[in-house]
């Protein structure tokens, strides 16, 4: 009975571990087709490639291709130049160097060319055009570059502008007790605009153990205002030096407003330059032939009498 017994569970026993390996067998085989054919892989990268937007699938690769071309031609002096423009644009739509130079470009092609092909099936003589595609050519490089010089002007007009409530804001926020890196996250919360871009900016870096004052000058090198690097400057020295931070800030906020009040001031006293040209040309024109039409017309009138 012992024996039969042993022999049972034995038989059991390999039975059971047969199942089992057979069982195994047959998920290593799936795991193995899966493996080499990789559709659950494949499946899954072809969705998160269409959920990509148009211009991660098909304008990105593009652009980069375009952009690994001319910025072999760019010299360095130029790419250093448009990397410091970029950046105090606030690198809009998220531009680089490789991007921009790439849009640059694609527009010096795509401009001239199209152009180029439409006055050819419109029948347009050689010299017009090469001559229009030469002048479309010029306005694609410099278009960019306007539109980039403009977008900095804004954005430094906008700094300017903000910088004194600001001022006010961290002004009141020290006073009442908070320091200055809470003073800066108030501002932060409450502030909308590139100053709060770039002050979000400022407090990342310290955050990631950049020195305040690197971090400071770093911002002023981003902005290019005078307004905001004077106050930069004060806010160093008065940190190296141990000076109270709510009078540095109490005085260098009266400053700017002085200082913007000047500029008004001084814009308004341009006025009446700028306005004379527009009077010469198109005011007192029309104020003459008003004047002195009917007068013209009589005298006009009685030399044909006489006649």
């Amino acid at each position: 009975m012992f024996v039969i017994a042993a022999s049972l569970g034995v038989m059991v026993t390999i039975f059971v571990l047969a199942i089992m390996y057979l069982f195994k067998e047959d998920e290593t085989v799936d795991d193995r087709l899966k493996k080499y054919t990789g559709s659950e892989d494949e499946k899954r990268l072809r969705e998160e490639e269409l959920d990509e937007s148009f211009w991660e699938r098909v304008l990105k690769p593009v652009v980069e291709k375009v952009s690994t071309f001319f910025i072999k031609f760019t010299p360095s002096g130029i790419k250093d130049n448009l990397r410091r423009r970029l950046i105090l644009a606030g690198n809009p739509l998220g531009l680089g160097v490789k991007e921009f130079l790439a849009l640059q470009g694609s527009l010096i092609l795509i401009l001239p060319g199209g152009l180029f092909i439409t006055l050819f099936f419109l029948g347009a003589e050689a010299k017009v055009l090469f001559t229009f595609s030469l002048l479309t050519a010029i306005s694609a490089l410099i278009i960019p570059i306007f539109l980039l010089g403009k977008k900095i002007s804004e954005r430094q007009s906008q700094i300017q502008r903000s910088l004194p409530d600001v001022l006010d804001l961290l002004t009141v926020s020290v006073e009442a007790g908070l320091g200055f890196d809470a003073a800066l996250v108030k501002v932060v919360d409450k502030v909308s605009g590139p100053i709060s871009e770039e002050f979000e900016r400022l407090l990342q870096e310290i955050r990631m153990g950049k020195p305040r004052r690197d971090a400071m000058r770093d911002l002023g090198k981003r902005t290019n205002v005078d307004d905001l690097t004077k106050f930069i400057t004060s806010i160093v020295q008065a940190d190296k030096l141990g000076v109270s931070i709510g009078k540095v800030l109490r005085v260098q906020s009266d400053q700017i407003r002085q200082r913007r009040r000047q500029r008004a001031e001084a814009t308004a006293m341009k006025a009446p330059v700028k306005m004379l040209l527009p009077l010469i040309l198109f005011i007192f024109p029309t104020i003459f032939i008003v004047l002195l039409g009917p007068a013209v017309i009589k005298i006009m009138n009685s030399f044909s009498g006489m006649n």
